[in-house]
């Protein structure tokens, strides 16, 4: 039995081993020691993991400004996938977010991980014509 609870400091170890192995080749600054202590100091609620057996199966982060929501950081252990398991984070994810007022959710998929767009796809989520920008105000 999988269940969806709010990411203490005990869940730390089993989100970062999750985060190593779902985004392998990932930026320093999405790193689990730089990400997590930001996300704790801003909507900490919204930071959920997937426990199984006492073990991190799954994690997703979510927050809202006001004026969009939005879902990062989603993944589930290779072993887990396919139980539905990153669906109930999406959905939690989503009714926290209703419950701040939020309307609309945006998400981003980096390039090479495209085959993710039908688990999006059968969550609700559609493709929408964006250019997405960034800039790095510091080195990690």
């Amino acid at each position: 039995m999988v269940s969806i609870v709010e990411y203490t400091d005990c869940h730390f170890d089993g989100v970062e081993a999750l985060w190593r192995d779902a985004f392998p080749n990932d930026t320093p600054w999405n790193a689990a020691h730089i990400s997590i202590p930001e996300k704790l100091r801003h909507q900490p609620n919204l930071l959920l993991v997937a426990i199984e057996a006492d073990q991190v199966v799954g994690s997703i982060m979510a927050g809202y400004d006001g004026h969009r929501g939005w879902i990062s950081r989603i993944a589930t252990l290779q072993s887990h996938r396919q139980k539905g398991i990153g669906e109930a984070l999406i959905h939690e994810a989503e009714r926290r977010l209703a419950g701040l007022g939020c309307i609309k959710i945006n998400l981003q998929i980096v390039a090479s991980n495209s085959t993710v767009l039908g688990f999006y796809r059968k969550c609700g989520y559609e493709v929408e014509e964006r250019i997405s920008m960034s800039k790095l105000l510091s080195k990690v």
